[in-house]
């Protein structure tokens, strides 16, 4: 089984896949690579079906919804790797930022990140997908998405 195939594997158990139409909506790359680290931008939860879950967590969006952002959006980010690099190129990630649009009041961002993370060592195992993190709350997001991700990984040479 490929690294790709074990990816795949693991995401279809979460009910998500990789998704090679995710595209970019303005003028940057959506993997900028530099010797062995690669920068992947900003992804929300958007999917094949639409933009994902939207809005405010702790006011319309809840707990268990911005959770499923931030899976899906983790599942983004691996597409983007995949599409651009080639998961099989992939050595370590090295650190996942996540937002979160909340209510002021809101202090579980880390709760929502945790699911971006699972999903990533999950999928990845404990040597490549564990990473550094740090979850931030943030007043809006691209599209009024609940969630946005963005990545910094390592390559093999």
């Amino acid at each position: 089984m490929t690294s790709t195939d074990h990816v795949a594997e693991v995401l279809a158990g979460y009910g998500l896949a990789l998704n090679p139409a995710l595209g970019v909506r303005g003028d940057y790359a959506p993997v900028r690579v530099v010797g062995t680290t690669a920068w992947v931008s900003g992804v929300t939860g958007r999917g094949p079906d639409g933009p994902g879950p939207a809005g405010v967590v702790g006011d319309t969006v809840s707990l268990e919804d911005a959770r499923f952002a931030a899976r899906r959006a983790a599942a983004n980010l691996l597409s983007s790797l995949e599409f651009h690099v080639g998961l099989a190129r992939l050595a370590a990630l090295g650190h996942l930022r996540g937002y979160v649009r909340a209510v002021p009041e809101f202090d579980r961002h880390p709760a929502v990140i945790d699911a971006a993370s699972e999903v990533l060592a999950r999928a990845l195992g404990p040597d490549a997908g564990l990473h550094a993190r740090t979850a931030l709350g943030v007043a809006s997001l691209p599209g009024g998405a609940a969630v946005e991700l963005d990545l910094v990984a390592h390559l093999r040479g």
